[in-house]
């Protein structure tokens, strides 16, 4: 199991979310987060005083795959949706899970 963890430029995080759920992916988590990414123009940069420097406000993908074709379709979704004509349009981490557990009422009874 691989966890995938992309950082998105905002303006293109619904059509990879579009395109992920119509490949049939469900369970993704999107989350607004502030990051460093190249601003695609002024209007999209800020400054942060807590951190000193300029941000962006990107959104952060995040979704679990079962075998490697199904990471390699959901890199290839997220690589082609998120394009922004920049070089570094953003980035995608890939990560190792090493196990899912459910959380509910029978869980660790007996």
């Amino acid at each position: 199991m691989k966890e995938i963890k992309a950082f998105i430029h905002r303006n293109r995080i619904a059509d990879v979310v579009r395109a992920l759920g119509a490949a049939g992916f469900r369970n993704l988590s999107v989350i607004d987060v502030k990051g460093m990414l190249k601003a695609l123009g002024a209007q999209e940069q800020d400054y942060s005083i807590e951190i000193g420097t300029g941000v962006i406000s990107e959104m952060k993908l995040e979704l679990v795959c079962v075998g490697e074709d199904c990471t390699a379709e959901a890199v290839r979704i997220i690589q082609e949706h998120g394009q922004t004509g920049q070089s570094e349009a953003g980035w995608i981490y890939i990560s190792e899970v090493q196990a899912a557990l459910p959380i509910g009422e029978s869980c660790g009874e007996s």
